[in-house]
């Protein structure tokens, strides 16, 4: 109108009926747009970990953005995952967990069973360092007897040194006279959990949540080599990356610094 009938861009406005801010509004920059970006590389690369677990990532990279403007944009992604609700469960008899005042004081040791694409069964062996909550080892296989978890063992005793004590479950692997005798050998309690109470173990079953939700249900495996490359990655980045709220955000590594400083102090 305002080209052929040589109107005013008032009266086309008038004449069309639309306000006059309307036509002449220039939207602003998207500002989250950065926020957004960051939600999206984190996402692609951890897509089982929900919102605080990105806000402390972000925040850790030293983005100043607050929670409430990281969790709209992470609201209007869609990117909300959906949470079970807890069963109700018949009172039992809770036991307190030991707290370990250094590394190397607790291991808790479990396995895991999952399949691969194309049916295969695979197995996890998780070792873990309750005091900073250090995945020490991460061992995928079709089977791992005895043997090879004494042979895990031998290997973190070159390069880490061994527990004072050794927090597992009543499976056969466990049970066995040979990682008996090897505990007595190496001077390790081996502490045994009550048979149905897997909370007993409780650092360990939360790590194995984690490895679950972020691992083996988030990845699709046609060998246990994918397995093994992935596990690899997952625990790197679980030890160095990842903020833990029962270590006060720090990561296990953090912990373990600290851990060393304290030694040192003394």
């Amino acid at each position: 109108m305002v080209e052929e009938k040589n109107l005013t861009i008032r009266q086309a406005c008038r004449l069309m009926n639309i306000p006059r801010s309307n036509y002449q509004y220039v939207p602003r920059p998207d500002s989250n747009q950065p926020v957004r970006e960051q939600l999206q590389v984190l996402i692609e690369k951890h897509p089982a970990i929900g919102f605080w677990q990105c806000f402390h990532r972000i925040r850790r990279m030293e983005f100043t953005w607050n929670h409430k403007r990281v969790y709209n944009v992470y609201t209007k992604m869609g990117l909300n995952i959906r949470r079970r609700m807890k069963k109700r469960l018949p009172a039992r008899v809770k036991h307190a967990l030991f707290q370990p005042e250094e590394i190397n004081q607790v291991w808790s040791v479990d396995y895991m069973s999952d399949s691969l694409w194309d049916g295969r069964k695979v197995r996890l062996l998780n070792i873990l360092d309750d005091y900073n909550r250090e995945v020490l080892w991460i061992e995928a296989d079709s089977c791992l007897p005895t043997a090879r978890l004494i042979r895990v063992l031998e290997s973190l005793k070159q390069s880490r040194g061994l527990p004072k004590m050794m927090r597992v479950d009543n499976g056969p692997e466990f049970i066995s006279h040979a990682l008996d005798m090897w505990c007595k050998e190496n001077r390790i309690t081996l502490v045994f959990i009550q048979p149905g109470k897997p909370m007993q173990n409780g650092f360990i079953e939360r790590c194995n949540g984690n490895i679950r939700k972020e691992l083996l249900n988030a990845y699709i495996f046609r060998t246990i080599d994918e397995v093994r490359e992935k596990a690899l990655e997952w625990k790197q980045d679980y030890n160095t990356n990842r903020p833990h709220a029962a270590l006060n955000y720090r990561t296990p590594e953090e912990m373990k610094k600290v851990n060393d400083i304290r030694i040192l102090k003394y």
